[in-house]
Order: C-alpha cells, then sequence, then structure tokens
C-alpha cells in the first residue's frame, strides 16, 4: 500500500507534466498566430508598413534584405568608396529626355545701350537652364469630311471610303480608347474616376459607356491575346502563378473569389534573345481543372510555387516541374519577423549565397549558367540539405520552423531543378513580378463587376504586361494597335505584336549589379 506522502507527489508530477505539455502546445499556437499574423500584415499593408531595418524588407528583391547584404558586402569595394560614388552621382541631376519638346523664352535686358557710359551691347554668350512643366491633357473632336463629287457627263458619284474606327460607328477615337484603357489596367484608375476626370472638361461620359467601350475594345483585340498566348506558350519554359480577384456573384448580394492566372515567358536572363511576354487567363475559382486546360499544349519547364493544382501536369512527363526559392526564403523570413529564429536567420543567410550566385551569372548562355550553378551552388546546396535535415531532429514538428524546413525538404527535388538546366530560374519572381499591377489595381477598385469584367481585364493586363516587359509605352502601343486592327488581315496578326511594332524599343536584360 503506498504511502500518502509517495502518492501526493506523483500527483504533483503528473499535474507539472500536465502543465509543462500545456505550455508547450500554448508555445508552438502562439508562435503559429504570430506567423499569420506577420503574413497577413504584409498582405494588407505591403512594404510601406514595415521599417526600413526589418529583416526581408522586400521579398522579391534580396538586395534589400540586411542578412543578404551581409553576404553581398563582402562581394563589393570598400564602402567609403561605394559612399562617394553615391554621393557623387546623386548631387548631379540627369537631364532631361531629348524626346520632350522644348519651348524656349528668351529674357533681354530692360536697357538698351550701357548705362554707364552709353555704348551699344555686344553679343557675350548666354545662360541657359531648363524647368520642366507639365501641359494639362486635352481633347478635341476629330472631323471627318468625305466630299462627294458628281461627274458632269453622267451620274457616277465618287466619295473616298469612311475612315476606319475601333468601335462601329462609335465616337471614340483610337487615342482615347488607348488613354481609357491604359488609366484603368496599368495606372489603375477605375471607371467612375475616369469618368469623373472627363466630367471637368465638359464631357458626359459614363462610367457604363467607358465599361462598353471596354468591352468592345477586348473583342477586337481578342486575336492579338490569342496570340500572345501561342507565343508564350510555344516556348521551351514558363512562369505560372496566380492572385486572387473578388468578383460580385449575381443574385447573392456579395463578391466571390474568382483568380486571375499569369504565365510568363522570359528568356533573357538566360542570354536569349527572344522578346518576353506575358499572358493572362480568367478562372471563376482555383480548381486545378484551369490550369490544366490553359496549359494542355504545353511542353516543358513550368516554374511555380508549390499549388497542388499543377501536380496533374507533371504526370505525363511532358511539363518538368521546377520549384521557387524565393517561396522557401520568405516562409523563413515570416518566421524571424515574428520571432527572430536563429535557425530561421541561418537559413535565409544560406539561401542568400545561392542568389549571389545568380547575380554574377545573369544574362549569360545556358551553358555557362549551368556550369556556375553545378561547380558553386550544388555544394551549397547539399550543405544546405544536410543542415536542415539535422535542424528538424532538433526542433518539434508542430514548430513553425519544422513547418518552414519541411516546405523546403518536400520540394527538393524541384528546387534542384534550376542547377542542372541554365534556362531555369531560381525562383519564379518573373511571375510574381506580373501580378503586382493586378495587386495594386485591387486595392483601387476592390472587385469586378462580372466574369466577363474579369476575362476583359486578363486581356488588357496581358497586352499593357507585354508591352512594358519590352520597355514600350503600354499607351503608344494600344493607340497604334486600335487605330489599325479593324482593317488589318487576320493572317499577319503576329505584325501587330509590341516587339514587331516596335522592334528598335525593345530593351535587353539589364545584368545585376
Amino acid at each position: 500500500m503506498p504511502r500518502p506522502e509517495t502518492s501526493s507527489t506523483n500527483n504533483a508530477s503528473c499535474e507539472v507534466e500536465a502543465l509543462r505539455q500545456q505550455v508547450e502546445a500554448l508555445t508552438l499556437e502562439n508562435e503559429h498566430l504570430k506567423l499569420l499574423v506577420a503574413k497577413y500584415r504584409r498582405m494588407h499593408f505591403g512594404q510601406k508598413a514595415e521599417s526600413q531595418e526589418q529583416l526581408g524588407q522586400l521579398d522579391l528583391a534580396l538586395a534589400y534584405d540586411p542578412l543578404a547584404i551581409q553576404v553581398a558586402e563582402s562581394m563589393k569595394p570598400s564602402p567609403v568608396a561605394n559612399d562617394a560614388a553615391v554621393e557623387k552621382r546623386s548631387s548631379k541631376r540627369k537631364p532631361f529626355p531629348e524626346t520632350l519638346p522644348r519651348e524656349t523664352v528668351k529674357y533681354m535686358p530692360q536697357a538698351t545701350c550701357c548705362p554707364d557710359c552709353g555704348g551699344q551691347f555686344k553679343p557675350l554668350g548666354e545662360d541657359v537652364s531648363e524647368m520642366l512643366e507639365y501641359v494639362p491633357a486635352s481633347f478635341k473632336v476629330v472631323r471627318h469630311v468625305r466630299p462627294k463629287l458628281a461627274c458632269v457627263h453622267c451620274d457616277h458619284i465618287a466619295q473616298a471610303d469612311a475612315p476606319p474606327r475601333p468601335i462601329p460607328r462609335g465616337m471614340a477615337g483610337p487615342a482615347l480608347l488607348a488613354h481609357m484603357l491604359v488609366g484603368k489596367f496599368c495606372d489603375h484608375l477605375p471607371l467612375y474616376r475616369q469618368s469623373a476626370i472627363y466630367a471637368r472638361s465638359g464631357l458626359g461620359l459614363d462610367r457604363a459607356r467607358l465599361a462598353e467601350w471596354v468591352g468592345h475594345c477586348h473583342e477586337l483585340l481578342s486575336p492579338l491575346v490569342k496570340t500572345i498566348r501561342r507565343y508564350v506558350l510555344g516556348g521551351p519554359k514558363v512562369h505560372a502563378d496566380d492572385t486572387p480577384l473578388p468578383v460580385l456573384s449575381p443574385g447573392k448580394g456579395r463578391t466571390k473569389t474568382a483568380r486571375l492566372w499569369t504565365y510568363v515567358r522570359d528568356d533573357r536572363p538566360a542570354g536569349s534573345d527572344d522578346p518576353p511576354a506575358v499572358w493572362f487567363a480568367y478562372s471563376e475559382d482555383r480548381k486545378g481543372r484551369h490550369p490544366r486546360e490553359h496549359l494542355k499544349s504545353f511542353q516543358g519547364v513550368l516554374q511555380a510555387d508549390a499549388y497542388a493544382g499543377f501536380d496533374a501536369l507533371y504526370e505525363t512527363g511532358d511539363i518538368q516541374e521546377a520549384a521557387c526559392w524565393a517561396h522557401v526564403r520568405r516562409k523563413f523570413v515570416d518566421l524571424y519577423r515574428a520571432s527572430g529564429s536563429p535557425i530561421a536567420a541561418e537559413a535565409i543567410t544560406r539561401i542568400a549565397t545561392l542568389y549571389a550566385i545568380e547575380a554574377r551569372i545573369r544574362g549569360q548562355s545556358p551553358e555557362e549558367r549551368r556550369a556556375v550553378r553545378q561547380a558553386e551552388a550544388r555544394p551549397r546546396l547539399q550543405e544546405l540539405r544536410d543542415w536542415l535535415d539535422a535542424q528538424t531532429q532538433r526542433v518539434s514538428r508542430k514548430s513553425g520552423v519544422a513547418e518552414a524546413m519541411g516546405y523546403a525538404l518536400n520540394q527538393w527535388s524541384a528546387l534542384m531543378r534550376y542547377t542542372t538546366d541554365g534556362r531555369i530560374e531560381i525562383d519564379n519572381n518573373a511571375a510574381e513580378r506580373a501580378l503586382r499591377s493586378v495587386a495594386l489595381g485591387r486595392k483601387n477598385f476592390l472587385f469586378g463587376g462580372s466574369d466577363l469584367g474579369g476575362e476583359r481585364a486578363a486581356s488588357m493586363y496581358c497586352l499593357i504586361g507585354s508591352a512594358k516587359l519590352n520597355a514600350i509605352d503600354p499607351e503608344a502601343y494600344l493607340r497604334t494597335v486600335l487605330s489599325r486592327i479593324a482593317e488589318h488581315p487576320i493572317n499577319r496578326i503576329d505584325e501587330l505584336l509590341p516587339w514587331n511594332l516596335y522592334p528598335a524599343q525593345a530593351a535587353p536584360l539589364q545584368k545585376a549589379a
């Protein structure tokens, strides 16, 4: 029969153990909640809500990450020289572009002769300074006059053909339509705001009419969008991603969460001269059948995140999976922000060394990139894998650290693929950059009016995004296309692609410093 003291001791030990387990569970839950708060704060407030000194200031640009900077600093010249160069650069203002029109105003002295001796003045040079001014946008009405000529000997009447219009019997010209489309899908001005701006010029262009014009432009430009789709999916590699798009649900009085998918072809980092392009697609939901339909004819490398809807695409072997190191890094960044984890800091530093290698080989040929990655990146990746395996044995499986490390280990084969193929990038940032305009626009227009509106948005983002990727002014591009496409032969639609209309303006990829 146990003594009472022994029984009491056992009970106390059980209570202590129960409390310890409860504390551990609460600690893990608190850590998880901190990660969620950090994630949603970044998603909602963006970069502006973060301090410049915080780790991971930019999720897509490692150059601003304090830990990445520590790695990169060893590869840079002395700070004194750098500071002097920055000061020298900032003290000199860049000249105004030569393409801007110039207006010259001369200021002559009031005196016509010398006030001291009465002698005549002679030229002694001049001081010239420039000041940038703004000319307010204005509207004009273009009158198309077609005289009728009658033959004096017979009843024949001659008259020139009417010029083509982007919208049949419509009053909007190509320049106005291009300005409206760029305002909404590039400068993020909702149609109701544009309507208010036009009203200040005395024009009664209500939102409904502007929306109707967007619809007409969507139909008119759809052959060009399909051509860009074929071009994007005809390459050896494509970047893919998606983003939510709130859309009104008919009859329910609330919004539903639709998706905009982006597919980017950009092989300039691997030294290719092929022009970059982006294609957008709209869907009512995020089911995996949508990317399967989008990519049913694609064969090559698909660089994307770990979305399960892509998994079925890899089963046939026609599409090879390449994962994204930026997503891996982001999980450790969120963890560091929330808890200051030294393991997360170490992981970020190790990943930064991989990006330092990529910065040096950016723009080189696939063969050169592969050789450097095999010689330098693979050993570091093996060290990282061994380190991750060791750390997983030391931390709780339910912790945020374990979750971040598990994300990387589960995709390790796809994360390593970029080292075996010089065409593949280390991350999927090309697709994420393409979605930035959508995210900015979403903050202004809040939600789409219908599924049809989502499809129209996808078309416009496609054309504007492809023009911007080729360093072409999207408004000038759309203005030219809208003035020609109505009468352009459909079998020569390739001629209206951005890089074919403006071949000299397509800028090459800038190598990272």
